[in-house]
């Protein structure tokens, strides 16, 4: 029988703070499931009048599913909430992509009227569950991938360096001091306090505090700094330094997604509307190249250009793959449309909270700047991937 697709709406997006990776960080004595919980649960209080049981599922992005990420993370954590049985929930893992992806599933399962009313996101504990942490690559895993630099997302960066040597390490850093200078900006306008929901946590040394800032920005950064910072990937020649890299990080991000039709009988307020999404697949030597083909892919389904975007979110993996991909989409680095409020160089990059706290940031710039119609979420993803999601203002004038 035929059927028609519904609207799908972001109806509130919310995150933890970002804390470093590692006994230095504020989220060190925290578990994975104990930062996505207080999400949920922040979602229904900030939104009568859902109600738990509204939910017909979680769906939940973890890059590595083992130890406190494992065992179906998105099932379990509405009973960390105290929600009862009765919410179900999976885990997806498109690695740095698992959020987003789980964001554009949760699209499409509304749209095709499979569900009214998701919570998607994920989250990432990166200084309990390193990159790469307790895996088995295959026999073959260099042969098919290209190299061992594959395996190795700094080496990653050092490769668009090789292939592409009009991005320069001088470039790179440019715009590392620009992400931070935006980000810092934001950060003293409270640009964050709307998003970011307190947590209660114990540090390493067993005092408490309210973890409701971001850990990882570096604001002062100069030129001149990030000159003097070593090469890690690559000791003669290197280009890809920890300042124009995103860092190591813990953190959480969710997104209620509902159907145009649930949100109007229940009186809520839509901020944005799904318009399209797309993956793509490039040589997984080169990864951080992938959001060109997949926004290609996401807005000509969309029928709009990258002139129609209002505002661009990207997902700052390294500040060269950045660099890159806006010029092979027809956008300059200092663009006024990208990365208002500053990106991962600045914020840091915990691999499945990263997708969601663009959409995130999206929204807050769209309730800032009614008259932007159309806005990109795109990111990179290791092993040769990319994820991009078209959405649509509607709080516009």
């Amino acid at each position: 029988m035929a059927r028609n697709l519904n609207e799908v709406m972001v109806i509130d997006a919310v995150r933890t703070a970002f804390g470093r990776a590692g006994e230095k960080g504020i989220f060190w004595k925290t578990r994975a499931d104990d930062l996505s919980a207080p999400l949920l649960k922040a979602l229904i209080e900030r939104n009568p009048p859902v109600r738990p049981e509204m939910v017909e599922d979680i769906l939940w992005g973890a890059t590595n599913q083992v130890k406190e990420q494992g065992g179906t993370i998105g099932r379990f954590i509405s009973m960390l909430a105290d929600w009862g049985w009765e919410i179900p929930g999976c885990s997806i893992d498109r690695m740095c992509a698992s959020g987003l992806t789980s964001i554009a599933l949760g699209a499409s399962y509304i749209a095709t009227d499979m569900a009214d009313c998701l919570i998607t996101g994920g989250v990432e504990h990166m200084g309990h569950l390193p990159m790469g942490f307790m895996r088995d690559p295959h026999p073959r895993a260099e042969e098919v991938m290209g190299d061992a630099s594959a395996f190795n997302m700094g080496m990653t960066a050092e490769n668009i360096h090789d292939r592409y040597p009009e991005f320069t390490k001088d470039m790179a850093d440019q715009y590392t001091v620009a992400c931070q200078n935006k980000a810092d900006a934001a950060i003293r306008a409270e640009k964050m306090k709307d998003m970011i929901i307190p947590i209660e946590v114990e540090l390493a040394d067993g005092t408490k505090m309210i973890a409701d800032k971001d850990q990882q920005p570096r604001p002062g950064t100069t030129m001149e700094t990030l000159a003097t910072l070593k090469t890690p990937f690559r000791q003669e020649k290197g280009r890809v330094t920890a300042g124009n890299a995103s860092g190591l990080n813990d953190g959480a991000a969710a997104v209620l997604l509902m159907s145009e039709k649930r949100a109007i009988t229940m009186g809520l307020t839509p901020k944005m509307r799904w318009v399209s999404s797309a993956v793509a697949a490039v040589d997984p030597r080169v990864m951080g190249t992938a959001p060109v083909p997949a926004t290609l892919k996401a807005l000509a389904k969309a029928g709009l250009t990258m002139n129609d975007m209002d505002i661009i979110e990207i997902n700052e993996a390294f500040a060269v793959q950045a660099l890159y991909c806006l010029d092979r989409l027809g956008v300059k680095p200092d663009d006024p449309r990208v990365n208002q409020w500053g990106g991962a160089i600045a914020y840091g990059h915990p691999l499945a909270a990263s997708g969601p706290r663009l959409v995130a940031f999206l929204m807050g710039l769209f309730k800032e700047n009614p008259e932007a119609r159309y806005g990109l979420t795109t990111m990179c993803v290791g092993r040769g991937q990319g994820c991009s999601v078209i959405w649509e203002n509607l709080l516009e004038k």
